[in-house]
């Protein structure tokens, strides 16, 4: 049985990743070779098919390697902890750790710097969307580390392997489908994620907080209550498409 509170967080995460100080301004310059067309050039009426291919692909390449990173973060959390409540336990703490590190970044430039190997992203440019999507995946990892890390932990307390995979599936489709619409409507895209680069101190503050507020529930076991509220509420109306899950 899913999380269905998890898969909401997991989404939010993955956009907040999208719109944090470190991400969001580079988002041209990975668009650019991504598609291979500045991004000023991409917006029509009309999507050209060439360049949503590139970007799915890109983003069905980083989409992946989460997705992985999330198998193996459940695997690992059954193998150490045979106590579900010991799991909860330590990925609750670890939760709130992330939290508290996004609220720190506010106050420590560095942890806002994205590690940036150039030979990396030079080999990117070249080797078109799915090797740049790999190196998005690579360079990125710690500038989205805190998100990215929470959904880790959250994956790593869900009973099974697939569940832990639609958790970070939904993590990279709330990183992947702002990126999807940068790529195809860039102007109209700078419009709407420019209340983020206005604000991003209370991005980062409202992030934390939201990941230092699931670190809680997950801790103090309350996130299985909230599950199970949810499926109840569904299984109420017959909305419930997560069962058996």
């Amino acid at each position: 049985m899913i999380d269905l509170p998890n898969l909401a967080l997991a989404f939010t995460a993955g956009f907040i990743s999208f719109v944090s100080p470190c991400c969001l301004p580079l988002v041209p310059g990975y668009l650019a070779t991504v598609t291979g067309a500045a991004p000023s050039t991409q917006d029509g009426k009309r999507v050209d098919p060439a360049v949503l291919g590139r970007s799915l692909l890109f983003v069905g390449t980083f989409s992946l390697i989460f997705v992985l990173l999330g198998l193996g973060a459940t695997a690992i959390g059954s193998v150490l902890f045979k106590s579900q409540a010991t799991l909860n336990k330590v990925a609750g703490v670890a939760i709130i750790a992330m939290g508290l590190l996004f609220i720190g970044s506010l106050f420590v430039a560095r942890l806002n710097r994205e590690w940036r190997p150039d030979a990396l992203l030079e080999r990117a440019g070249n080797g078109g969307p799915v090797l740049a999507g790999a190196a998005f995946a690579i360079a990125w990892t710690p500038c989205v580390g805190p998100t990215l890390g929470a959904i880790l932990g959250l994956a790593s307390t869900t009973e099974g392997t697939a569940s832990g995979a639609l958790l970070l599936s939904v993590y990279s489709a709330g990183l992947a489908i702002p990126f999807l619409f940068s790529a195809i409507a860039f102007s109209a895209a700078t419009r709407a994620l420019g209340f983020f680069k206005r604000h991003y101190a209370l991005v980062q503050a409202s992030a934390g907080l939201i990941l230092v507020g699931m670190g809680i529930l997950v801790l103090t076991g309350e996130m299985f209550r909230l599950n199970i509220e949810a499926q109840q509420f569904l299984d109420r109306y017959g909305l419930n498409i997560f069962t058996g899950i």
